[in-house]
């Protein structure tokens, strides 16, 4: 009995002494195992910190070097504008310093694009000269709709600045002035101009063109009435009541002339419609040799402009003294056909 008793507490401490160090083996090894994957979670998110970091300084840093280019564009832009007489010191008869600052930046706006336009007009005669399927150029003609669409936006926020310089076509050429109704193309001139182009159509196009046309000449003597009827009241407001009430009808003709916006606006909404209209109207092609011929019209006008305006010195006087020798034989000869009927 005696003898069994130490064998027994020997093996009575000997299984609890042991698994102790186990214990904390192993619970040592979970501790380090959540850790680590603590530390590697922020170590993960500190490398993420870092990437955003670094692409934020590089999109600031790209930032500041569009801006750079941008600025750069509008100096050249405002040389170009200046140097092409878009500006009232520029080619228009004023000082430089009558143009508002709502005019000099559509004027930039403008410029820019022209360049855009030079672009569009490539892909539509490439397109065309390529054969290129129906759905290709229908992407090429949709471009180019949504380049106009741009340039009447341009012009809206333009005349809400300053009406003046829109309706005038003070952005425009000399010759492209010529032929300004309400600061824009008469839609109707533009459509007989392009019938003759667009051969060969068939009934049903040349009944929707008609009716196009007819519908936008409606439309403009209604706009053209309404404008008439305008500047009547304006004169009928400074012209009328004594010279005490200047003020008074200047106020009166200044909210008179807030309206000419709108005539703007409607005007523009109507050479807008006139081209989606025909761009529904005529087939793809057509469309697209449509608004080449449009584009290579208002390219030809501005290059006459230019030539005009580039002309010797010499030419200008030999060509005023031939229109004064013209005019004198001309009243000569009413002279002596007045005196030959007596």
């Amino acid at each position: 009995m005696a003898s069994d008793s130490p064998r027994t507490g020997v093996s009575q401490t000997i299984p609890v002494s042991n698994p102790t160090p186990e214990k904390r083996k192993g619970g040592g090894s979970t501790s380090e195992k959540a850790l680590d994957a603590k530390t590697l979670r922020r170590l993960a998110q500190n490398r993420e910190a870092a990437r955003k970091s670094r692409l934020r300084k590089k999109a600031y840093v790209q930032q500041l070097e569009s801006s750079r280019i941008r600025l750069t564009q509008i100096e050249q832009d405002l040389q170009r504008a200046r140097s092409q007489g878009l500006f009232l010191g520029g080619g228009g008869g004023g000082a430089s310093g009558n143009i508002s600052s709502g005019a000099a930046i559509f004027d930039m706006e403008y410029a820019r694009w022209l360049d855009d336009d030079q672009r569009h007009m490539l892909e539509l005669r490439t397109g065309l000269q390529a054969q290129l399927l129906d759905g290709d150029l229908r992407v090429i003609v949709d471009g180019y709709i949504a380049h106009c669409d741009e340039m009447f936006r341009l012009k809206g926020v333009a005349a809400k600045s300053d009406v003046f310089h829109i309706i005038t076509g003070m952005w425009t050429t000399p010759a492209e002035r010529c032929f300004l109704w309400i600061g824009g193309f008469r839609p109707s001139e533009l459509i007989k101009m392009l019938i003759t182009q667009l051969d060969p159509l068939t009934e049903q196009q040349i009944v929707g063109i008609y009716g196009l046309q007819h519908s936008s000449q409606q439309a403009e003597e209604a706009l053209s009435q309404g404008l008439d009827q305008l500047q009547q009241s304006l004169i009928d407001t400074m012209a009328s009541g004594s010279v005490n009430d200047g003020m008074h009808h200047m106020v009166v003709a200044l909210g008179k002339l807030a309206s000419l916006e709108g005539f703007v606006h409607q005007a523009d909404n109507l050479r807008q419609q006139t081209l989606h209209q025909l761009c529904r109207i005529l087939t793809v092609r057509q469309a697209a040799r449509c608004f080449l011929v449009i584009g290579e019209y208002y390219a030809r006008l501005r290059a006459l402009s230019s030539l005009w305006a580039s002309r010797p010195r010499e030419t200008l006087i030999s060509d005023d003294n031939s229109c004064q020798t013209s005019t004198d034989l001309q009243m000569v000869q009413s002279s002596q056909n007045h005196f030959s009927n007596l």
